[in-house]
């Protein structure tokens, strides 16, 4: 079994190496000479060899120090590396996140992963509602970042992309042919003003089937094949997926995907999360699923 040597015990043969003697030493690491005079001891006995001896000028290393000395300085050089980038180099803090719930799906995973990854020390919270409790949250300070799906960008905001609404249905559904097409949607869902003009455009009866404040409710139904829903493309599920209507339902239209930052300071943690953001909703323009660099750019 592998042993671990004492990084204590290390710095102390190190010192004591480096000054010449054990009262120097012992000034510098703030300890009593007899404390380091025990930690080299307890150094020598863990390699069972002696490192350092005694003469007339002072502490002198023995040929097996002289092998070890530049060792041990390396290992305590990361040791203080590694101390030293946890304790200043990597921010600490929270950044309260606001997401539409539909968007969380394919892109949030991948954010909140690869954030991680460079940033360990700050905490995410997530909030996901509905893109007008967001801006009421956001206006009041009570997030940092929001998301939102909407039809245009409020002031303050940019919008990251802009993707088709599309049906979606039970697989290998049959819902979407009925007439009255049936429809289910949260209460505060916008998309559902989008579906029912869309398909009083091209003269589809239809009716509200379920009206629930959970969304789970709604994938409930639409996967039973008991109604449709509508999705932003590349947001459909294993239990929702995409009708293939062949014409047979109206083109819906499109929506943004928008962002919108906390005036604050500069933060390099915030502007990291803000660039993967971006980096995974543009990605779904082109993919379903999205890849991100963990290496900053």
């Amino acid at each position: 079994m592998a042993r671990n040597l004492d990084l204590t015990a290390l710095r102390a043969f190190a010192t004591v190496a480096s000054t010449g003697g054990v009262t120097r030493a012992a000034a510098l690491l703030n300890l009593t000479q007899s404390a380091v005079s025990m930690q080299v001891k307890r150094l020598e006995e863990a390699l069972d060899t002696t490192l350092l001896e005694r003469t007339s000028r002072g502490m002198r290393l023995t040929p097996d120090g002289e092998s070890a000395l530049g060792t041990a300085r390396r290992m305590l050089a990361l040791n203080d590396e590694l101390l030293d980038r946890m304790r200043n180099a990597t921010p600490d803090g929270e950044i309260r996140l606001g997401v539409p719930h539909d968007i969380v799906p394919r892109a949030i995973p991948d954010v909140l992963r690869a954030f991680a990854a460079e940033y360990p020390r700050v905490r995410i919270t997530l909030v996901s509602s509905v893109t007008a409790a967001l801006h009421d949250a956001f206006a009041a300070g009570e997030v940092d970042v929001m998301l939102g799906t909407e039809a245009a960008v409020r002031d303050g905001g940019e919008e990251i992309v802009r993707l088709p609404l599309i049906w979606v249905g039970a697989e290998d559904g049959r819902a979407w042919r009925q007439r009255p097409l049936r429809l289910a949607f949260e209460q505060h869902c916008v998309f559902r003003t989008n579906a029912q003009a869309a398909l009083d455009r091209a003269g589809i009866p239809w009716e509200l089937a379920l009206s629930a404040a959970s969304s789970r409710a709604i994938d409930a139904s639409v996967a039973a094949d008991l109604a449709c829903h509508v999705v932003i493309d590349g947001f459909d599920t294993a239990e929702l997926t995409p009708v293939r209507h062949g014409g047979g339902l109206p083109e819906i239209g499109d929506v943004g995907i928008t962002i919108y930052a906390a005036e604050t300071e500069r933060d390099p943690a915030r502007d990291r999360l803000l660039e993967l953001l971006r980096q995974s909703y543009r990605a779904l323009r082109g993919s379903r699923q999205p890849s991100l660099s963990i290496a900053a750019s």
